[in-house]
């Protein structure tokens, strides 16, 4: 008798699948879980290889550290030059250079800025939820009119509507964006007196008690509501610039898939049968024409936290973009490395999120 006859007449004619850890189980009853898990390790792969790609690029920029955040009198002293980059370890070779970023970045720590003399994490903490604030403030408005105008495109097809909406949609995406930041500067403000100045709040107003470092997020838990209404007024103007962009590329992308989507036989069904209109654009159109709007939506959205430079420049606006910039300018490699991290891990995040929205909107996708 074989062994596999043998254990199936011990276990009643039987056979029992192999005994797996609870762990096993779970990821075999519940796909999702397993998708996420397996998206995490690849997440923790790329953004491994993001700190190598920034690694690489930064010291293939002709130019030297040194140079750029000492003096000019300081420069001439060789005993400064060294002492420098024995301080930031810029004397070492480049593989053992990597290899103790690696090994501090395990234990959490980014390095030290060679400009503000302070922890990298530091620096971000402060530029990151500012940038955060400005981007979220715009993908919202974005989404919101974006979508809208789009769906009314689409369903007002070749008329007077869609014709007008189309041709603002490409203002939006045709425009420059710092050209319309300086535009909206000069009326709104130095004009017309209607926004506020530049900065997050008010001169008048010291920074609510930092628990996000959301400005407009921490005044209203803090109670300051004054203050909550001049990080509102500081916000309005430059997320609006940033507005007309994305919303004239969710426009144009929300009109084609609105359009795709009204072709579908489903829908003709869904209308032969008598269903309202509302019904049939939002439980049948508009549900599965956002799943490519979503797609778009994360991408802008990533572009938004790690392309405001300009924006953040003209509006003096402390974020991510402008830390980028004086970062980028005077060669300072751990905050150069500490952004293009951030960076890596905000689109990482970012197609994880539109991943998990695609299966929460439309029925048909299913995590296999």
């Amino acid at each position: 008798m074989s062994p596999r006859s043998a254990a199936s007449e011990a276990t009643g004619g039987r056979l029992r699948p192999p005994a797996r850890g609870p762990r096993a189980g779970l990821l075999r009853r519940h796909p999702l879980a397993r998708f996420l898990l397996r998206r995490t390790l690849t997440a923790a792969l790329l953004a491994l290889g993001v700190t190598l790609v920034t690694f690489v690029l930064t010291n293939l920029v002709p130019g030297d550290p040194a140079a750029a955040n000492l003096g000019q009198r300081a420069i001439g002293d060789p005993a400064i030059v060294a002492q420098f980059r024995h301080q930031h370890g810029l004397d070492k070779p480049l593989p053992v250079q990597y290899a103790t970023y690696l090994g501090n970045l395990f234990h959490g720590d980014l390095g030290e800025s060679q400009q503000s003399h302070q922890p990298v994490l530091t620096d971000l903490g402060t530029a990151v939820p500012a940038t955060l604030e400005l981007a979220g403030a715009a993908i919202v408005v974005s989404l919101v009119v974006g979508v809208a105008f789009g769906v009314v495109a689409a369903l007002r097809r070749d008329r007077f509507t869609d014709q007008l909406l189309r041709v603002v949609s490409l203002l939006g995406v045709s425009v420059p964006t710092f050209w319309l930041a300086l535009l909206a500067f000069y009326l709104f403000f130095y004009k017309f007196g209607i926004a506020p100045g530049s900065g997050r709040i008010a001169p008048e107003f010291a920074p609510p008690p930092d628990v996000t470092g959301l400005y407009t997020v921490d005044a209203a838990l803090a109670g300051q509501w004054p203050v909550f209404w001049s990080a509102v007024g500081h916000l309005m103007l430059p997320a609006l610039v940033l507005t007309a962009y994305t919303v004239g590329l969710l426009t144009r992308f929300t009109r084609s898939a609105v359009l795709e989507v009204l072709g579908q036989d489903y829908v003709r069904a869904a209308r032969a049968k008598g269903l309202p209109g509302r019904t049939v654009l939002f439980h049948y159109v508009l549900r599965a024409a956002l799943v490519p709007v979503i797609t778009v939506a994360g991408l802008a959205f990533g572009a938004l936290l790690s392309g405001t430079v300009l924006v953040e420049s003209i509006f003096a606006w402390p974020g991510l973009g402008a830390y980028a910039y004086r970062s980028a300018t005077t060669l300072d490699l751990p905050a150069v490395m500490g952004v293009g991290l951030v960076v890596g891990i905000v689109y990482l995040t970012v197609n994880l999120a539109v991943d998990v929205l695609y299966g929460l909107i439309d029925p048909r996708v299913r995590v296999q």
